[in-house]
This record gives C-alpha cells, sequence and structure tokens, in this order.
C-alpha cells in the first residue's frame, strides 16, 4: 500500500465540499492500495460549447486525484500538495455520461509526486491521458487563516 494510512473514499468526500470538484460533480469511487478513482459527469458543467467534455475539465478532474492522491501519501497533519504542472492529451470526445479518472503513482519520494492520471468514458476507451506534477509542503505554511 502507497498511502500514510488505510483510507476509504469516505475519508476524503468531505474535501470537495464548496471546491471546483464538488460544482463539476466529481465523485471519489475507490481508494486501492495503489490508486484513486473518481468520476465526473459529461454535462452541462463539463461540456464545451460543441457538446463534447471539456478539456479543462479533464484537467480539473486529473488535477483532483493528483492532489487527493499526495494528501494520502503524506501525513496529513503536516504536509499537503499543492499543483506545480500538468500537461494532457485529450484522445477521444465524450458527450454524455461519466469519465473516471483513474490515478497511480510514477514517482511519490521526496518532496516531488508524478502522478498519471488516465481517463475513461462508460464504454471503458480511453479518453485522456494527463501526467501531473504536485510539490510536497507543510500545511502550516499555506492554509488559508480566518481573518
Amino acid at each position: 500500500m502507497i498511502w500514510y494510512k488505510p483510507y476509504k473514499t469516505e475519508d476524503v468526500a468531505w474535501m470537495l465540499k464548496g471546491t471546483m470538484g464538488h460544482h463539476l460533480g466529481i465523485e471519489y469511487i475507490e481508494i486501492s492500495d495503489d490508486s484513486i478513482t473518481a468520476s465526473m459527469p459529461v454535462d452541462e458543467r463539463t461540456k464545451q460549447p460543441f457538446g463534447i467534455c471539456h478539456g479543462g475539465a479533464y484537467v480539473v478532474l486529473a488535477e483532483e486525484l493528483g492532489s487527493i492522491a499526495s494528501y494520502l501519501v503524506v501525513n496529513p497533519e503536516l504536509f499537503i500538495g499543492v499543483g506545480m504542472e500538468i500537461n494532457a492529451n485529450h484522445l477521444k470526445a465524450v458527450s454524455s455520461g461519466r469519465v473516471k479518472g483513474i490515478c497511480k503513482p510514477i514517482h511519490i519520494k521526496g518532496k516531488t509526486h508524478v502522478w498519471d492520471v488516465r481517463m475513461y468514458d462508460e464504454t471503458g476507451d480511453l479518453c485522456s491521458v494527463c501526467r501531473f506534477t504536485c510539490q510536497i509542503v507543510p500545511r502550516k505554511n499555506i492554509e488559508v487563516k480566518n481573518a
């Protein structure tokens, strides 16, 4: 297992509340020993003007998964992951249903994590491939304090 401790999807679902992921309808599906999976609807929130899933929506799903995955790898009381770089190749247009993102590690040592996130449509066809790099920083340096 790559995670700091055993986790279930219920342990991270609270992080979606009030975020872009929540607005786009992202839902966590599974946390396995070496991956985390979430899905996102292809609907009016995530489509571009020509009726297919917006590439930016895929990128949001990838960054959501990679950031949460980094959070699950480190001691979450002390550290969090923040995005540094993301790239994406969109391979197939999707116009309805849900897409599923599966996030697996490429490198998860030290202060930089690199994640491979692959998105699939409901038929199992590969739709988008993203690589997400996350920097691990002390939590106390990032959390916004109420004024």
